[in-house]
């Protein structure tokens, strides 16, 4: 959901032994609850995570827009501006930001997903008020010109080869969604369409920024070596000298009606080297669940598929040796619907056929007789412990109250986060699965075939077209 699972990178962390006196004390932790949340007068909320172990400052500003927000046509246009915000201002010409960055020792990058973009800087505590003035420059003043904006697509077109085109697997899991979303837009690619970038130009990128990236479409999120009200004087200073513009207007996205039957997709390629699978279920996020809904598939995934000890690890790859990999994984942290995804690799020899017979086997054993206590005490113990643990890292708080506030959340929803998965029953998370598993997936299949070129078949209603 909010801080777990693959969504944050939390799992994998070594978690001790639980005794029921941890499980007590593990159930009353919050996360970061000495955290501030203010709102400056132009509308730029602020969240402040004081973690004072090192005199080192994490800045990062995300503005509440992403590539579902485009509009039709442009897909790709949010993570392009991305690019194009290291373009400059008449200030800091292009490169300028970067090099003061690098200078002072510091690390920055940026990041675009379907519902928000990030930008952020981790520098020394003294230099905290000049990234500020930095990005307060960048929001308002950017400057653009054919001459950078051109070269810069080219650069996102090489990007989408490097890192879709030539993975086998990353055509899947776009081939996956775009057939999972027909009518959402999380069904197109964050990085966009390839005809689609091609088109983008100067005009598009500017429209974009002028709508969306304004200081009331914007979260501050300050971790480290600070205090609520040091940082209130700084973002004062900068941010809250820029001007209130203009309200984007309301995130709404077309609806994706019920799957209608079975759907899937398969991939030939001749670098693969064995067959897998990848099934997905559109089932709430955080922001949509009715209840503890999201917390009891964030449970369910992990029972199901969140490590070693899993139902589908234990018996495809440990017991039966008939997968490579098996596991789960459930993105809670979304606007709108989120999905749980299961995945399989087969093992040398083994029709993936026979994978997929036993993958199914495993969801409807759970969605019909649910699951032990143990393995619910283990699961939520493991969560909880993980998610503290992340703790540990200013970036990963920031992160986690970032994508948290973007996608319709709040900071006492994150900090309540570890008690709500503690109230999860077996019941919770037998209701989930019976919800979900129990449906068709929408399913896509990844296939070695040697010899012979690339090629893609898909089996979906008439009505869906080639987006790329």
């Amino acid at each position: 959901m909010l801080v777990s699972g693959a969504g944050t990178g939390f799992a994998g962390t070594p978690v001790p032994t639980e005794t029921a006196a941890g499980a007590d004390k593990s159930s009353s932790l919050a996360i970061a609850p000495n955290v501030s949340h203010f709102t400056l007068d132009n509308g730029l909320e602020v969240v402040v995570i004081p973690d004072h172990r090192a005199p080192i400052a994490t800045h990062m500003l995300w503005y509440k827009v992403g590539s579902a927000d485009e509009p039709e046509g442009q897909s790709g246009v949010a993570h392009f501006l991305e690019h194009l915000m290291f373009k400059g201002t008449t200030a800091n010409p292009d490169g300028a930001f970067s090099k003061i960055v690098a200078d002072l020792g510091g690390q920055e990058n940026a990041f675009t997903s379907s519902d928000y973009t990030a930008y952020y800087q981790r520098v020394a505590k003294e230099h905290l008020p000049l990234m500020m003035e930095l990005e307060a420059d960048r929001m308002a003043n950017l400057v653009l010109t054919d001459e950078v904006v051109e070269p810069e697509r080219d650069v996102v077109l090489e990007e989408r080869r490097s890192r879709v085109e030539s993975s086998p697997q990353a055509r899947l899991r776009e081939a996956l969604d775009a057939i999972t979303f027909v009518n959402h837009p999380y069904g197109s690619p964050v990085i966009g369409w390839q005809s689609e970038i091609e088109a983008l130009n100067k005009e598009a990128a500017l429209a974009f920024y002028d709508r969306f990236y304004t200081p009331n479409n914007a979260i501050l999120v300050v971790a480290g070596d600070v205090d609520a009200e040091e940082v209130r004087k700084l973002a004062e200073q900068t941010y809250g000298k820029l001007e209130r513009r203009a309200d984007p207007g309301p995130r709404i996205r077309s609806a994706e009606p019920p799957l209608p039957g079975e759907r899937d997709i398969s991939l030939a390629d001749p670098r693969i080297q064995q067959d897998s699978l990848s099934q997905t279920w559109i089932v709430p996020s955080a922001n949509t669940a009715a209840g503890n809904e999201a917390e009891a598939l964030d449970v369910l995934s992990y029972i199901v598929g969140g490590g070693t000890t899993s139902r589908l690890h234990k018996a495809l790859v440990l017991d039966e040796r008939i997968a490579l990999n098996a596991g789960s994984y459930y993105r809670g942290g979304a606007l709108d619907d989120g999905q749980l995804y299961v995945y399989a690799t087969a093992a040398e020899g083994i029709d993936l056929d026979r994978v997929e017979a036993r993958v199914t086997e495993i969801l409807q054993d759970v969605a019909e007789n649910g699951v032990t206590d143990e393995e619910l005490s283990k699961a939520k113990h493991r969560i909880v412990a993980d998610a503290v643990y992340a703790q540990d890292s200013q970036t990963a708080l920031a992160r986690i109250f970032g994508t948290a506030l973007t996608t319709g959340q709040t900071v006492n929803d994150v900090q309540s986060w570890p008690k709500q998965i503690h109230s999860v029953t077996a019941e919770d998370v037998a209701g989930a699965a019976r919800r979900y598993l129990t449906e068709p997936p929408v399913t896509g299949y990844l296939k070695t075939v040697p010899a012979e070129p690339a090629g893609t078949t898909a089996h979906t209603p008439s009505s869906e077209s080639d987006r790329s």
